[in-house]
C-alpha cells in the first residue's frame, strides 16, 4: 500500500503549533499524528503533502514531499493530517475501488487514483470536496480541529498507544515505588530512575521512555508519558502528560503536551496546554487553566476568538517562545513562535502574535530576525543541536507570513487605552 498525509485548510485552526510544522507532526498519546496513522495502515511507501514553506523541513529519506509524479504513479490512500484514527490497524485496504472514509462530514482518507487527483498542488484544497463524490465509509476515529482537543484526548491516547505495542519494555522491579498495577509501568532499560520516585498506574500507564532520567521526588500519575531522553526534575507529573523528546520539566503539570526539547525545569504550574519545540519557561511561570466563575473559555485562533465550549483550558505556545522569571499566563492563552513574555506583575495579554515581546504590560514587534536565530542557534547547541539552513528558511518565511496579525495587535494594544477612557 501506498499512503500520503496531507494537510487541508484547517490546519490553521492548530496553531500556533502548526505555525512551524505539518499538523501530523503533532504528539497526542506517546507518539504524533503521523506514527498512528501509518501503524492504522502499515504502508510500503509513504508520502506527504504539507504546506509549500514546510516542504524543506519535512523532507526525510523514503518519504516524497509534494512530489506530483510520486502521487500519479498508482492508486494510494490520502490520509488527512489531522485525522486520529482508532487504535486497531485497518484491515486490508482494497486499493482497486477507490471510496471515501468520512468522520462526520469531513474527509478523514480517501483511496483514489491519479484520476482523482488534480492538475497541480495549488488546488489541493479542492481535492478532499472532489472525493466526497466516491462511495463512502465510516473511518472511525477523530478529525481534530483544535489543540484543546489533543490535551483532552492525551490521557486515553496514551492508554490507546499502551494497548496497540506502544511500550513494550520489560517491568522493572527495581524501578520506581508503585501505586497501582505494577504491569502499567514501563521503563526502557537505558532509562535512569532515581530512588524516591513514586508511579502512580491507578488510573493508566506509566511509560518512561530510552534514555529518560527521572529524579528523586518525581511523581508521575498515569496514563503519562515521559519521551526518550527527556529529564524530570522532583515533579509532579499528573494524569494525562505527554513529555516529548529533550523536555526538561520541573513542578508541576497536569493533562499538558509538550512537544519537545523545551524547557521547564523550575516550579511552576502547566496545566491543559500545550507547548512547543525550544519553548523556556522561566522560573515561577505559572498558568491558569480555570476561569474564576467556571465559565467556558474563548482562544484566539488564526486571527478570530473561538469558543472552546470547555471550562478547563490552559495556553498554546508556539516554538521558541520564552517567558521571564515569575510570568502569570492567562486561561486561554495562545502565543506565536519567538515571542518573549517579560512579567508585569499581572496576568498577560490572552493573545500574542509571533515575532512579538509583551513588556511592561505592553506589545511591541520584536522582528530582528537574525538576532532571533542567533538565540535559537544558541539554545539548541546546548541539546546538541543544530539551526539547519531549512528551518531559517522557514521562519523567515513565517515572519512575513505573520505581518498582518501582528500589525493588528499593535493596533489594537493602542486602541485599548483610547476605548478604556472613552
Amino acid at each position: 500500500m501506498r499512503v500520503c498525509l496531507f494537510e487541508d485548510c484547517e490546519v490553521a485552526g492548530l496553531e500556533p503549533l502548526t505555525l512551524t510544522r505539518p499538523a501530523f507532526d503533532l504528539l497526542c498519546g506517546q507518539t504524533s499524528l503521523a506514527a498512528k496513522q501509518f501503524r492504522h495502515f502499515c504502508p510500503a511507501e509513504r508520502g506527504a503533502l504539507v504546506r509549500p514553506h514546510l516542504a524543506e523541513v519535512v523532507a526525510e529519506p523514503g518519504v516524497a514531499v509534494n512530489d506530483l509524479a510520486w502521487l500519479r504513479a498508482g492508486p494510494l490512500a490520502m490520509v488527512n493530517a489531522r485525522w486520529l484514527p482508532p487504535p486497531l490497524p485497518a484491515r486490508a485496504v482494497d486499493l482497486d475501488r477507490p471510496f471515501v472514509a468520512l468522520v462526520g462530514e469531513e474527509v478523514a482518507y480517501a483511496v483514489v487514483g491519479p484520476e482523482h487527483l488534480g492538475d497541480g498542488l495549488d488546488g489541493l484544497d479542492d481535492w478532499p470536496r472532489s472525493w466526497k463524490k466516491l462511495p463512502t465509509r465510516d473511518a472511525g476515529g477523530q478529525l481534530v480541529r483544535h489543540l484543546w482537543e489533543l490535551v483532552d484526548l492525551n490521557a486515553e491516547q496514551i492508554a490507546a498507544d499502551w494497548s496497540a505495542g506502544g511500550a513494550c519494555f520489560p517491568i522493572s522491579s527495581n524501578g520506581p515505588a508503585v501505586v497501582g498495577r505494577r504491569q502499567w509501568l514501563a521503563i526502557d532499560p537505558t532509562a535512569r530512575i532515581d530512588p524516591m520516585v513514586v508511579a502512580d498506574t491507578t488510573n493508566g500507564p506509566v511509560v518512561i521512555d530510552r534514555e529518560a532520567v527521572v529524579t528523586a521526588f518525581t511523581r508521575l500519575e498515569g496514563p503519562c508519558y515521559v519521551g526518550p531522553r527527556a529529564q524530570v526534575h522532583g515533579a509532579k507529573i499528573r494524569a494525562g502528560t505527554t513529555l516529548g523528546p529533550e523536555s526538561r520539566i520541573g513542578g508541576e503539570v497536569e493533562c499538558s503536551i509538550v512537544q519537545g526539547h523545551s524547557n521547564k525545569y523550575h516550579d511552576g504550574f502547566l496545566g491543559h496546554s500545550y507547548v512547543g519545540e525550544w519553548v523556556n519557561l522561566g522560573a515561577g511561570t505559572q498558568n491558569s487553566d480555570l476561569r474564576n466563575d467556571y465559565g467556558a473559555v474563548r482562544v484566539m485562533v488564526d486571527g478570530r476568538l473561538v469558543a472552546t465550549g470547555r471550562s478547563k483550558v490552559g495556553c498554546f505556545l508556539g516554538d521558541h517562545t520564552k517567558t521571564g522569571l515569575g510570568a502569570l499566563l492567562n486561561t486561554g492563552t495562545a502565543v506565536g513562535a519567538f515571542c518573549n513574555l517579560l512579567p508585569s506583575g499581572g496576568l498577560l495579554p490572552r493573545h500574542v502574535p509571533s515575532f512579538s515581546t509583551v513588556q511592561n504590560g505592553g506589545l511591541t514587534e520584536n522582528a530582528d530576525l537574525s538576532e532571533l536565530l542567533q538565540t535559537a542557534a544558541a539554545v539548541m547547541r546546548r541539546r546538541g543541536r543544530a539551526l539547519t539552513a531549512a528551518h531559517a528558511n522557514l521562519y523567515r518565511a513565517l515572519l512575513a507570513q505573520t505581518a498582518s496579525q501582528r500589525q493588528q495587535a499593535l493596533r489594537d494594544a493602542e486602541d485599548r487605552p483610547r476605548r478604556r477612557s472613552a
